[in-house]
């Protein structure tokens, strides 16, 4: 009956229209958590979003996938209860929690109702504070990720990521992929796990979105009561990774029929002041679906792919301008040269024509972005991360139509670099010979 009365408020909060008026409020507890609240008390639901800096970048040398792991068995078992008691726990509440780990952070997310906020909360206090990682729950969800990790090595796209990370940050944890390898993930012991959580779950970076039926007064006592009790600091951040991926194309042989086109370089971090320029760029070249130039140039006129995009990349410790493309092997060296010209063309900038309607797209879909609950805690979450400031959601549009025609033409010339675009292919590509 719980699991429905969520069921039900869930399916509610997706019916409500769409809305980027956002009032942003920011809470801090008398502990010194800080955390941004959107109010809502249409339905009696809350999601947080909870987001700690770091991430599987600090898996310790030699432990490759402990913090992914680590955070695999959050909810299973913790306090006195095993893994089967936190699930029946869980499932009386009807509450909803996910655990993430990427590259550069461990995103918790948390939905509850209101009438059980305070054993929802207490329960997941205790996966975060007091996981038991039992040796069974251990054993089992290694299993899991040993499965994953043997999935993605006959997987191209996996492969293809791994082969250019690995080229373009050769010494430094991006490089290594965030499940780990299946020799040291068989590896991992409970004390590495634990050694993980430690390194991880700290109140010196740690990042909450909260929306929904919570009042200001009513979130600083949870986020004291959730994360209190969790370490002040943990393992240093990794350090600034040094872009060395040469030139060129990389070919990975592949028995596949298709082959898989990653290709990219240096881009742009997310806080310097020519971002959104790039950002409304790569709408127009690559990040437009069926209305960019890569997908104009090389499904419609050419008829070389199903899909091609381009996205940009900015992490913690290094910046990326990235596209993927699959093609069939005897037409890869083709979309491999078209994407080439493409990106030469891209650094001569763009038309009128292209930068208005790229502009009317952006701003009119953003407020479909605001959706649900969960979605706005997620980007109250990211908006913190990336030091946008508490009015971001209100001055984003202002930002884009700020942009000018000799804005573009001059990130263009700096953000498209067709003499540094370096190019992996996993396949049995026809004609195309490797260069690096």
């Amino acid at each position: 009956m719980m699991r429905l009365a969520l069921a039900m408020v869930l399916a509610l909060a997706a019916g409500l229209p769409a809305r980027a008026d956002v009032d942003v409020e920011e809470v801090t507890s008398p502990g010194g958590v800080t955390a941004w609240l959107v109010e809502d008390h249409t339905i009696p639901f809350t999601a947080l979003e909870i987001r700690f800096r770091g991430g599987t970048a600090l898996d310790r040398p030699g432990k490759g996938g402990a913090v992914n792991l680590m955070t695999g068995l959050l909810e299973e078992g913790a306090g006195e209860m095993d893994a089967q008691a936190f699930a029946l726990a869980r499932e009386e509440l009807a509450a909803s929690y996910g655990f993430e780990a990427n590259d550069d952070s461990i995103s918790i997310s948390a939905r509850f109702l209101t009438e059980n906020r305070d054993a929802a909360v207490d329960l997941l206090r205790s996966a975060l504070v007091e996981p038991r990682f039992d040796q069974d729950a251990v054993d089992r969800v290694r299993d899991q990720v040993l499965s994953i990790i043997a999935s993605d090595l006959n997987d191209p796209g996996s492969i293809a990521t791994r082969a250019f990370m690995g080229r373009a940050f050769p010494d430094h944890p991006y490089s290594a992929p965030n499940d780990g390898t299946i020799e040291t993930v068989t590896e991992l012991t409970r004390e590495d796990v634990a050694a993980a959580h430690a390194d991880t779950l700290v109140r010196d970076r740690v990042y909450v979105g909260a929306v929904g039926d919570i009042t200001p007064e009513a979130l600083g006592g949870l986020l004291d009561d959730l994360l209190g009790d969790l370490p002040q600091s943990g393992a240093d951040l990794p350090k600034e990774a040094a872009y060395s991926a040469d030139p060129g194309t990389e070919v990975v042989e592949f028995d596949t029929p298709q082959s898989i086109i990653l290709f990219g370089h240096e881009g742009i971090e997310r806080d310097d002041p020519d971002f959104i320029t790039a950002y409304i760029l790569n709408e127009i070249i690559g990040g437009g679906g069926f209305n960019s130039r890569m997908m104009e140039e090389v499904r419609v006129k050419r008829g070389l792919t199903y899909g091609v995009g381009t996205w940009l990349q900015p992490m913690e410790s290094a910046t990326l301008v990235m596209g993927q493309a699959a093609s069939a092997n005897a037409s890869a060296a083709e979309t491999v040269e078209v994407i080439s010209d493409e990106w030469a063309r891209a650094a001569e900038g763009v038309t009128q024509d292209e930068l208005d309607a790229a502009k009317t797209y952006l701003t009119g879909a953003y407020p479909l972005r605001f959706d649900g609950n969960a979605r706005i805690a997620g980007i109250l979450v990211g908006m913190q991360m990336d030091d946008l400031g508490i009015d971001y959601i209100e001055s984003r549009n202002d930002q884009i139509e700020a942009v000018t025609l000799d804005d573009i033409a001059r990130v263009a010339e700096r953000l498209y670099r067709p003499e540094d675009l370096s190019f992996t292919v996993v396949g049995r590509p026809e004609g195309l010979d490797a260069t690096n």
